[in-house]
């Protein structure tokens, strides 16, 4: 395995072919009279977005900004990686990857990577730095193409090696969605190499759908607020079993077609933030558009997808029996908006936990939408652990 530096370059020729694709959008006809979101994402909405994307958004200022940091990429295990890597001030940083989850990218991190690196530049403290690792999950954007089999159990052990390339032994770790199992799996399987993993989705290991079958009398008085936030699953799980059981037949649709990408992509940030109904509350237009530009220009759609069936389609399997679940020092933020809650002794019992802290707003893509909340709960957490 060899890491080399890596920049983010798209041709021409891809983004002039994507300008076409989303000049001749062939649209689909509208509802009429009814609710511009009830059968899913606004005609309006999708068509003002298509239209900014062709006439005013600008891909190479955003690449730009991605580029303002630095990167690697390597075969780790048969897999192509990518990670960007921003070295932490002083000489006390500790190492931590943050990883995402779908229809996430690396780069939904954008906004915590400086601050937790460097602290002092926004007020804080010096001794809190790290060194920032911020992968593409396998099959994602710049990490492709992934071979079959490999899901967030296989990822855990690939980014062992990863950090290991990098110079780390022992690392923390911080995950949301499909990152948050990554980032459980390695608090289970390779708690030895962690000095502890915070998480602000509940990755607890074992049936994922189970989470969605906690029931309310599970909680205790001072929580089960946050339960009665969460929508019915059918809701915010539309996505799942299509995503594991037909991934790519999902897949030559949205690569096909930007517009269609997005529509999918859309209707989950809107649907799992705490927006209100108005995604731009959350998320820019260019916020947005990065996101799904990432995964139409780097033609990585199927490989996203692809990995929920290789993730969530077998029974989760033990690497040991060792109690608890998750063995490292385990932080979990919850946010009020989160897809699934879980009873603070469910999470007592299945995890090491070390720290619990209850957000009063935010969402599903938390570094993204609350940056200033996760950083200072990745502080606080990690302030203890460091040696």
């Amino acid at each position: 395995m060899a890491l080399e530096p890596f920049q983010i370059h798209i041709p021409e020729e891809r983004l002039a072919l994507l300008d076409e694709r989303l000049r001749t959008t062939v649209w689909a006809d509208d509802p009429p009279g009814t609710d511009e979101w009830r059968y899913g994402v606004s005609g309006p909405y999708l068509r003002e977005l298509v239209a900014y994307w062709r006439e005013q958004y600008d891909w190479r200022a955003q690449e730009a900004a991605m580029n303002r940091w630095a990167h690697v990429r390597g075969e780790i295990d048969g897999v192509t990686v990518h990670a960007l890597h921003e070295r932490g001030s002083g000489p006390a940083a500790i190492p931590l990857v943050l990883t995402h989850g779908w229809p996430w990218t690396f780069w939904d991190f954008a906004k915590v990577i400086e601050p937790l690196a460097h602290p002092e530049r926004f007020g804080g403290d010096p001794a809190d730095a790290f060194d920032v690792v911020v992968p593409s999950l396998p099959g994602f954007v710049f990490s492709s193409p992934a071979r079959a089999g490999v899901g967030y159990r296989e990822t855990a052990a690939l980014w062992v090696q990863l950090m290991a390339e990098l110079g780390y032994e022992r690392f923390g770790a911080h995950g949301g969605d499909a990152g948050a199992y990554v980032s459980a799996q390695l608090a289970h399987e390779f708690a030895d190499h962690l000095i502890g993993v915070h998480l602000n989705f509940p990755a607890l290991l074992g049936d994922t759908l189970a989470l969605a079958g906690v029931t309310r009398d599970a909680f205790a008085p001072d929580e089960v607020d946050y339960f009665d936030l969460q929508r019915p699953p059918m809701v915010h799980m539309t996505h799942f079993l299509t995503q594991i059981l037909e991934p790519q037949t999902l897949a030559w649709a949205m690569q096909d077609s930007p517009a269609g990408l997005a529509a999918w992509m859309l209707q989950r940030r809107r649907a799992w933030s705490d927006c209100g109904g108005d995604v731009e509350r959350r998320f820019t237009k260019d916020e947005l558009i990065t996101s799904f530009a990432l995964y139409w220009l780097t033609g990585t759609f199927a490989g996203s997808v692809r990995f929920y069936a290789e993730s969530f389609s077998t029974p989760w399997t033990p690497a040991h029996d060792r109690r608890p679940v998750l063995e490292a020092p385990t932080g979990i933020a919850v946010f009020p908006y989160e897809l699934v809650h879980v009873p603070r002794a469910l999470a007592e019992r299945e995890t090491n936990l070390v720290h619990w802290t209850r957000m009063d707003r935010g969402g599903h893509f938390a570094a993204a939408e609350e940056p200033e909340l996760v950083i200072e709960d990745l502080r606080a957490f990690f302030r203890p652990l460091r040696v």
